[in-house]
């Protein structure tokens, strides 16, 4: 099996297109994680991402009947541009489906290549139904992001320029999984030609649907996906791309937010690219292998797969990085309400830098603090630092590890109402596009009272928001009715304790 895949890589004429990316060297990276790790830069490829290789290859082996009634794609990015740069060098027409919720950079990035864009749906799934309707009714052949043996073979390049442009050992490759393209092609030409390399796919844990898949033993579809790594949010994994996994992937890592966007940091230290999410995926997945396995003077390669990120989400990833790294860590805090106990409290702290500090006066005894503390030795040093505060009497929750206290509570505190009842507080994601906002309250309506919201626009397809509603014992069947029907997903956060210290 690993044969023919193996001839198709090596016959894949994705130099039309595409560079033989370098393999740089991450010097930073290995001295703090002890071993030699080399990156793959395919965030330098004309479209910024490696999809390219996949999309012109499948262009290259369609009949010529089928190139001259054109191609069809569905896709919010990367696999758009790779489509329709492929199709701008063979003279091919091609029609690209985007959700409407697709930053205004990429679609104008796919026009650039003269592709046609059509505009359609809030999210992948839509965009990809809206696809098939125009190939029935045209004709038109579907360019598959990454389930097709022909854009797995383009994928597979990158393993065929990784194993001649590093000759010696190498303990394991990284490879980030969405649909699986890129992690089946390479798994093919690496085991085929150097059996003894790890292949070592990486997921965001909140769109995990390899991992889950491989554990099950059959392909599953994920519920929901997570949007953060927006270029790996794929709700289930290819046939094919699975069936390839199955025989060829050694193990597969889950990484989450902060995580990724440490190593985005990781990335831009060592080389200055600067990774979309899913691009710095291998390298999360990576760092954790590497400590989980204990390995030391172990050649590691990741390959950085992308580097269309929006500017507007760097702010995001950079308040999240240093908590990724364990550079950082949350907590909220009780202190006397006197003056000088801040003073005695950084004190204790000795000296460590406040990275944070959000205080509204609320109670003449008590006062609650989010504070922000940096951290030289990771983990082991925010464990030490809860004990300390415990030990000089003071009541304290990490925060560290809270994503509400991250998104939303951090830019919230400021005192805490003392005549808000029945209130129920849930996070909400919804499709971020002009009007979005105000159509997301509309639909909350005049039922019930919102007695607390916040929203920050991160730069992504979605809005997040954290909304109180005051929702009496008498409508609670109600309430959960309207929350099924609202269609978004949403996530009760009444009891947490970020909420209840600060807001509550």
């Amino acid at each position: 099996m690993p044969q023919k895949y193996l001839n198709k890589i090596l016959n894949a004429p994705v130099y039309d297109v595409a560079i033989e990316s370098p393999l740089d060297a991450a010097p930073g990276l290995s001295a703090r994680i002890g071993n030699r790790v080399l990156i793959k830069r395919e965030d330098l490829q004309p479209v910024f991402s490696f999809k390219l290789r996949g999309a012109y290859n499948k262009l290259v082996n369609l009949p010529e009947a089928a190139r001259k009634k054109g191609v069809i794609a569905a896709s919010a990015g990367n696999h758009a541009q790779g489509v329709a740069l492929a199709a701008a060098r063979m003279k091919v027409s091609a029609t690209i489906v985007m959700p409407q919720t697709t930053p205004e950079i990429k679609v104008s990035a796919v026009r650039k290549w003269g592709a046609k864009v059509i505009l359609h749906g809030d999210d992948f799934a839509a965009a990809y139904a809206r696809a098939l309707e125009i190939i029935e009714k045209k004709g038109l052949t579907l360019m598959h992001p990454f389930d097709d043996p022909d854009v797995i073979a383009g994928q597979g390049t990158v393993g065929m320029e990784i194993l001649r442009q590093h000759m010696g050992d190498i303990h394991a490759i990284f490879l980030p999984i969405g649909g699986g393209g890129l992690a089946a092609g390479v798994a093919a030409y690496v085991k085929t030609i150097r059996p003894e390399i790890k292949i070592i796919g990486v997921e965001a844990v909140d769109s995990a649907s390899m991992y889950h898949s491989l554990k099950k033993g059959r392909r599953v579809v994920l519920d929901q996906v997570g949007i953060f790594a927006d270029g790996v949010a794929v709700a289930q994994v290819g046939k094919e791309t699975f069936r390839l996994a199955r025989k060829l992937i050694d193990e597969v890592v889950l990484v989450d937010v902060d995580q990724m966007c440490a190593a985005v940091k990781d990335l831009f230290d060592d080389t200055r690219a600067i990774a979309e999410p899913s691009g710095a995926l291998a390298v999360a997945g990576m760092k954790i292998y590497a400590a989980r396995k204990k390995l030391t003077d172990k050649t590691l390669i990741a390959v950085n797969s992308g580097a269309n990120v929006n500017f507007d989400r760097l702010r995001h990833i950079s308040e999240r990085a240093e908590i990724g790294e364990a550079r950082e860590a949350l907590f909220a805090v009780t202190i006397p309400e006197v003056k000088g106990s801040f003073r005695k409290f950084c004190r204790i702290l000795g000296k460590r830098s406040v990275t944070e500090f959000n205080y509204r006066y609320s109670d003449q005894a008590e006062a609650q603090i989010f504070v922000g503390v940096g951290l030289s030795e990771g983990d082991a040093e925010r464990t030490l630092i809860l004990k300390t505060l415990r030990k000089n009497g003071y009541t304290v929750r990490d925060l560290t590890e809270n994503d509400m206290a991250k998104l939303h509570i951090r830019h919230m505190v400021g005192g805490q109402p003392g005549n808000i009842g029945d209130e129920q507080v849930y996070r909400f994601e919804f499709p971020e596009r002009p009007g979005a906002l105000m159509n997301f309250l509309t639909h909350m309506g005049e039922r019930w009272n919102i007695s607390l919201f916040h929203y920050r626009n991160h730069g992504s397809a979605f809005g997040r928001v954290l909304c109180g509603v005051q929702v009496p014992a008498s409508d609670e069947g109600e309430f959960q009715s309207f929350l099924e029907t609202l269609g978004y997903p949403s996530f009760r956060e009444t009891e947490n304790p970020a909420y209840r210290t600060f807001l509550n």
